[in-house]
């Protein structure tokens, strides 16, 4: 449901409600052993297949596990863009951001190797008033997709701006 901003009027614009169910360019994002070791140690886990790969294939994986919630790290080249896709670039008169929450399904193991792609769409924009004022609330689905096009992850996403 929109309710109307501070000035009156929705600050979801047309252009913003265009942006919906688009799909942004492919990210590369690469799985690296680095990666899951220190995730996995910042999240506290202890099991050997986060960290070493013989007892990550002793267990019936292929090498050592990406921990739940890393999906490895964006591949950022000099010189080409980096950061927010265009198509993300909303022109949102609220400047401060809260994480909503982060909901991660995976339907398919992800590995040290694994080199994936990630694709980002808006599903919904909502404004609500909260005890600080009005917010804009936006969801985001990113699609994780292995090297032979297989999604082994979708990662869904609220931000709070207000």
């Amino acid at each position: 449901m929109t309710q109307q901003s501070a000035t009156g009027g929705s600050v979801i614009t047309d252009e913003m409600r265009a942006r919906i169910g688009v799909e942004s360019e492919p990210v590369a994002h690469e799985v690296d052993n680095t990666g899951c070791r220190q995730f996995a140690r910042a999240v506290g886990y202890t099991d050997a297949i986060y960290f070493d790969e013989a007892a990550a294939k002793a267990k019936g994986h292929r090498a050592i596990v990406a921990p739940y919630g890393f999906l490895g790290h964006p591949v950022v080249v000099p010189g080409q863009p980096a950061g927010v896709p265009e198509a993300f670039r909303l022109d949102i008169p609220y400047k401060r951001v809260l994480n909503g929450g982060t909901d991660i399904e995976y339907m398919a193991e992800v590995c040290a190797g694994d080199r994936l792609t990630a694709t980002t769409k808006l599903t919904d924009l909502t404004e609500r008033e909260g005890k600080v004022g009005p917010m804009l609330i936006v969801n985001t689905e990113t699609a994780f997709r292995n090297e032979k096009g297989e999604t082994v992850a979708i990662q869904r996403g609220t931000a709070i701006r207000y």
